[in-house]
């Protein structure tokens, strides 16, 4: 009966000793399956809940239809001429910015734009500044702290606003400190913004296949936005990296659709075109 216990015994602490083993070997294959988070991306968990809301709720739902039934609505010539006004706007923060940066000519080429468009061009309804051959100089305050050496952040994936970091939200609260902004009333405010994010999803629609057939879009949208950062405070100088403007492009088409700050500076250009 001992003999019959001791082999019992054995066979027990070999079959524990097998699956534990097993156990081990399946949690070392798990682990080296898990890749490395993103360090610019230490919230990717809620980042990836607000990018699904964002893209399979939001627009889905609500900002692709709505900007279907405006395009089939609005005339060609009110869309333009609604953006260009909305741009407008910003032209004296362009100002300061490019001043914060030591860009003295092109500072002056957004207060010129701003004067004229502003008389001339019946409330900058009419770009007739980029008629007369002066271009737009859009700088935003988050490119200062760039410039100034200040790091983005974390990356953060903010419902409804899309794509963002610390810098980037702390140069869009200045940038609406700036005048005429910080005198606009809260209709202006909702008008400025559904213009612009209207546009910018517009532009995004032909699009649509590529985002989708990317293996992960979330990723491409993240790597993007850091490129296009890097690329704008640099002037498109981003050290050894070569940013395709291709790439840069379709990136910009789709942060359009949810960050009022670079749909401006697209729909501007290709209104002019």
């Amino acid at each position: 009966m001992s003999k019959i216990l001791l082999a019992g015994f054995m066979v027990g602490v070999s079959l524990l000793s097998g699956c534990a083993s097993k156990q081990a070997a399946n949690e070392q294959a798990e682990q080296q399956q898990i890749p490395d988070g993103d360090p610019k991306d230490p919230l990717e968990p809620l980042n990836r809940v607000a990018w699904n809301f964002n893209w399979e709720v939001l627009d889905q739902y609500i900002l692709r239809p709505v900007t279907i039934s405006y395009v089939t609505v609005m005339p060609q010539f009110a869309r333009t001429g609604l953006l260009n006004a909305t741009n407008n706007l910003e032209e004296p923060g362009n100002m300061f910015n490019n001043f914060f940066q030591g860009k003295v000519d092109e500072g002056l080429d957004s207060l010129a734009r701003f004067i004229i468009n502003s008389t001339v061009g019946l409330l900058g309804t009419i770009d007739v500044a980029e008629k007369m051959g002066i271009a737009r100089q859009r700088e935003n305050f988050g490119e200062v702290l760039g410039r100034w050496g200040v790091d983005t952040g974390p990356y953060m994936m903010v419902p409804v606003l899309g794509p963002n970091d610390p810098r980037t939200l702390t140069g869009r609260v200045v940038d609406n400190v700036y005048y005429p902004m910080t005198v606009l009333t809260g209709t202006y405010n909702v008008v400025r913004f559904a213009v612009t994010a209207l546009e910018g999803r517009a532009a995004l629609i032909d699009q649509e296949g590529q985002l989708e057939q990317s293996l992960d879009p979330y990723s491409f949208v993240k790597n993007a936005y850091f490129q296009n950062l890097e690329y704008r405070v640099t002037d498109g100088k981003s050290g050894e990296k070569v940013i395709k403007q291709e790439e840069l492009d379709e990136f910009e088409q789709f942060q359009m659709m949810l960050d009022e700050s670079d749909v401006q500076e697209d729909e501007t250009d290709s209104s002019n075109e």
